[in-house]
Order: C-alpha cells, then sequence, then structure tokens
C-alpha cells in the first residue's frame, strides 16, 4: 500500500459530499492540455496515446496546470483519455488530431470482435501507474481526479468511427437493435466499474464519468438507453469499493446536454456532484435537484477568450446565480467550465478566470 502525503486542500471533496465551504472550490475540465505551451512542447515529441500510456509523461502534464497555478486551483485531473476503454476492448484508435477508429462496428455482428472479457490491470494498469505517481507528485497540494467516458458517449465513438454532427449511425443502432445496443452499453459500462474502481485503489480521491453526447439523445432515449448504464456505474462503483474494503469517494457526473434529465439524476442515478453546461441557469439548475446533490459548473468555455471584463461579469454573474435556489440540504458548488477548456485559450485569461471565482466566491 502506498503512503500518499497528507492532503493540504481538501476543499473539493468537502463540497462534493455537499458540505458547506468557506468558499467554492474550481478547477477546470481539459485542465491539463493542448492551451498550455508547456504541454504542447512535450506533445510535439510524443504521440498523444504514447503519452497516455507513459505513467511519468501523463503525470508531468497533470501537474503542468498545479504548477501554473498554484494556489488557485483546488483540483487536478488525471491526464488520460475517456477512448481508452475501447482501446481495453481491443479497437485500435488514433488521434489524428481529433479521435479515429480505422475499424468501427457496423454491425451487431461486429461486437464479436470485441475481447470477452477486459483485464484492466493489464490493458490499462499504465493510468493506475499514472495515478499512483500523480498523488505522490502532488505532494498533497490538491485532490486527484480520476474519470472514464459514460457508457452513451463511448458506443457512439465505436460505432461512428470518430466524432459526429448526426450520430446516424449510432442511432440506427439504438432504434434498428435496441437489444443489442442495451448489451453493449452495459458491457461498456461493466468495463467503467472495474476501470473506475482500479482508479480509487491507485490514489484517485475523486471519479467523474463525462456522458458528452448526452444531449444527442431525446428524453426518451437518454432514459432508455443512457441513464440505465449511468447508475450501473455508479451502483457498481460503490459496491465494489466496499466489497474490497477500500474507502468511498465522491463520484461526479457529466451529462453534457441533458438538463431535462436533472431532476432525476439527483434522485436517483446515484451520484454526489452533478456537472452543469452552460445551457442552463445555475438557480434554476439548484430549485431542479433540491438539494440532493451538489453542482459543478457552467460558465461557456468561449467566454474565455472575451477578455478580463467580460470573464469577470460572466463570473459574478454565474456565483450570485449559484448562491440562489433551493438550498435545500446542501447549497454545495464546484466552479468549473460547461465543457472543457479550448486550445486557443490564454492561460493568463485562464488565470483570471481562477483570481475571479476566488474574489466572487469568498464575499
Amino acid at each position: 500500500m502506498v503512503e500518499f502525503p497528507p492532503l493540504r486542500n481538501d476543499l473539493i471533496l468537502r463540497a462534493a459530499r455537499g458540505e458547506k465551504t468557506e468558499r467554492a472550490p474550481v478547477w477546470v475540465m481539459r485542465q491539463a492540455g493542448r492551451y498550455l505551451p508547456e504541454f504542447r512542447e512535450l506533445r510535439s515529441k510524443h504521440e498523444f496515446f504514447e503519452i497516455c500510456r507513459t505513467p511519468h509523461l501523463a503525470t508531468e502534464i497533470t501537474l503542468q496546470p498545479i504548477r501554473r497555478y498554484s494556489g488557485l486551483v483546488d483540483a487536478s485531473i488525471i491526464f488520460s483519455d475517456i477512448l481508452v476503454i475501447p482501446q481495453a476492448l481491443g479497437m485500435e484508435v488514433l488521434m489524428n488530431p481529433g479521435p479515429s477508429f480505422p475499424d468501427p462496428l457496423n454491425t451487431p455482428e461486429d461486437v464479436s470482435k470485441l475481447r470477452q472479457h477486459v483485464d484492466v490491470d493489464k490493458e490499462l494498469g499504465y493510468v493506475f501507474e499514472a495515478i499512483t505517481q500523480t498523488r505522490i507528485g502532488l505532494k498533497g497540494e490538491v485532490p486527484l481526479i480520476g474519470f472514464c467516458g459514460a457508457p452513451w458517449t463511448l458506443f457512439a465513438y465505436m460505432i461512428e468511427g470518430g466524432g459526429s454532427k448526426t450520430f446516424t449511425k449510432a442511432k440506427t443502432w439504438l432504434f434498428k437493435y435496441p437489444e443489442e445496443s442495451k448489451a453493449l452499453l452495459l458491457r461498456i459500462a461493466d468495463v467503467c466499474v472495474d476501470f473506475l474502481v482500479g482508479q480509487v485503489k491507485a490514489g484517485a480521491q475523486l471519479l467523474q464519468v463525462f456522458d458528452s453526447w448526452a444531449g444527442e439523445l431525446s428524453p426518451h432515449d437518454f432514459s432508455q438507453f443512457s441513464f440505465p448504464t449511468l447508475k450501473h456505474i455508479s451502483d457498481g462503483v460503490r459496491r465494489k469499493l466496499e466489497q474490497q474494503n477500500v474507502p468511498q469517494v465522491p463520484m461526479i457526473l457529466f451529462a453534457k446536454g441533458a438538463n431535462y434529465a436533472l431532476g432525476e439524476l439527483a434522485e436517483t442515478a446515484g451520484y454526489d456532484v452533478l456537472g452543469l453546461d452552460w445551457c442552463i441557469e445555475p438557480v434554476i439548475a439548484r430549485d431542479t435537484v433540491k438539494g440532493k446533490v451538489a453542482l459543478q459548473g457552467n460558465i461557456d468555455p468561449n467566454v474565455l477568450y472575451g477578455g478580463r471584463e467580460a470573464i469577470e461579469k460572466a463570473v459574478k454573474r454565474m456565483c450570485e446565480g449559484f448562491k440562489q435556489g433551493n438550498k435545500g440540504r446542501t447549497g454545495a458548488w464546484i466552479a468549473n467550465l460547461g465543457h472543457g477548456i479550448t486550445p486557443g485559450v490564454d492561460p493568463e485569461d485562464l488565470k483570471w478566470f481562477f483570481e475571479c471565482i476566488r474574489k466572487y466566491t469568498s464575499q
């Protein structure tokens, strides 16, 4: 058992558990990545998935924003990619520059090409090693977040062969082969459970599930195809951690575009925190979840291109929104963007975002 340095900032852990905090903790999705010149310098020497599979490189990139924004950011998130799960299932994934699957799943018969059983220690052990190294490298400055992609989002990539504007192929599966689709979604969910449990055992102190394409589904289809797998993950992770005598960690769900489902997710999905995109007002989200979960979000990432005055105005408005609404059991909130930071952002403008969050949540 690795002895990790004592944690010096547990603000995000307390907020995720619904506790009242002296200010809102803050981090951003894709925090370790392409907007940082230090990342681009390292990336110029290594292929993307080579970095993911090389623990000391993944650790270095995870630590880069923590060093740059020391004292301003309250969490780190391991540098990896949601598509390591399709890779673990036996699919080839390239990054050039976006994700590409040379041999996607075209019909349900193609599922037979996937590994029947995924040994996550064997296939994804490099992520676990990077998490352990990063926990040590953080020296207790902030907690470390582990993550995975949600089954529907991974399913869509595996069938579309990459990103999509229409999701025609993936949705054809849902409508033409509903039972086969549900079986594959559940199979992906089982790998997600084992992967997340392994991350906790390796040292992750929070977990986030990214359902990036949730908003591409109608409310009915989300409830049929995505929601059951999201609950399967939260239930499965908690059960396996308990069975293995591993302490529980808070779990965050970010179902982008599924604001219509916030009430149901808060009530029954089993997550401690729900992430919000920028298409819902914080006060409405507060009233919808009725204090049953903490919230995370939710500025449009493109505000970071608007200059310091625009950033400060947006942060002030967001902070005021989260202070309103039905507090219920918890008024806890984690400040973040409403999606991942994009590559062209000036790192100094992100620093200003962090400084504004500190200013307006400490009041």
